[in-house]
């Protein structure tokens, strides 16, 4: 399958190894160009997530095609986007040139309202949606580290399990992306947003990896207090959710990606904006338009914003 994957960052970099090392047909598209003539000058570089067992390579150059111009890569069969979910939009228009006849979109990004945003560029009828659980951390121009393993999830929008979907969601297994397909992509997706609400915020203003999060007491009970917040908006919205238990959920995620940085973290420390408009910013206004007040993930969207660019402290 040719492959265009929109943003070569740390998980458009992963995902864009993963699937290239498993003899898929894959071309990041870039907005760097230094970075895209590193790739194609040195490789992708990518560190493993586990503990080193003696005698394995302490890292994997993966030889793979970067390129700023998307007509350099032509139609693909399938478009997976990666870029923040602020740049959706002129990220899926300056992507046009990879779209067939056929063309597939994914959007594995964080956040609400991809889709839809996606759909009104492309067309809805090529749309797809999906959540990965995967975790990479940028370390250098062109090197990443693939900092924790789990699960993605696939599925039409209408929920029923296409030919297409099957596809994607085999070859994602073939290249070792533990993928599975939902009828229920909405909930999914409300689904990973409530962790992300959690997680991303609260590592970005402590500056904590995740699994510290975990480590105080006051943390977890804070952490609780966010989940019961904002669980309520899907509910009452009828948006059936792929979990009950929601904190053990948060519980599990901080687990099982508990070294690494999260990326709204990893934008605070580089002094970039954040996503944090999709994520706490996204559940304010969804609950807004139902009645529910949510000034907990309100404090968390100000707090964020305030931190979002900031060079000067106190010292």
């Amino acid at each position: 399958m040719k492959i265009g994957i929109v943003g070569a960052g740390a998980m458009g970099g992963l995902f864009g190894g993963m699937l290239t090392r498993a003899g898929q047909d894959v071309w990041l598209i870039d907005n760097h160009n230094e970075r895209a003539e590193k790739i194609n000058r040195e490789g992708l570089i990518i560190e493993p997530s586990k503990a080193l067992q003696p005698g394995e390579p302490k890292q994997e150059i993966i030889k793979i095609k970067a390129t700023t111009d998307p007509s350099n890569a032509g139609s693909c069969d399938l478009v997976i986007l990666f870029v923040k979910a602020y740049d959706t939009e002129e990220a899926t228009r300056n992507s046009l040139p990879l779209t067939g006849s056929k063309t597939v979109w994914l959007t594995l990004q964080n956040g609400l309202g991809n889709i839809e945003r996606m759909g009104k560029i492309v067309g809805k009828d090529r749309m797809v949606g999906g959540i990965t659980y995967q975790g990479a951390t940028v370390l250098e121009v062109g090197r990443i580290r693939h900092a924790g393993c789990g699960k993605t999830v696939i599925g039409e929008i209408g929920g029923r399990v296409s030919e297409r979907i099957k596809s994607i969601s085999d070859i994602f297994n073939q290249a070792g992306i533990d993928t599975e397909i939902s009828d229920n992509i909405e909930g999914v997706l409300w689904g990973k947003l409530l962790i992300n609400a959690v997680i991303n915020p609260l590592t970005a203003i402590t500056r904590v990896r995740n699994g510290q999060l975990l480590e105080s007491p006051l943390l977890k009970e804070t952490m609780k207090l966010i989940v019961e917040e904002a669980r309520r908006v899907p509910l009452k919205k009828g948006i059936r959710l792929p979990y009950q238990k929601v904190f053990e959920k948060v519980e599990e995620s901080c687990q099982v990606s508990r070294d690494n940085i999260s990326s709204m973290l990893q934008d605070i420390l580089r002094k970039k904006r954040t996503e944090i408009d999709f994520i706490n910013g996204a559940i304010v206004f969804e609950a807004e338009k139902i009645g529910i007040h949510t000034p907990l993930n309100r404090a968390l969207w100000n707090i964020v914003k305030f931190l979002e660019g900031r060079t000067e402290y106190v010292k």
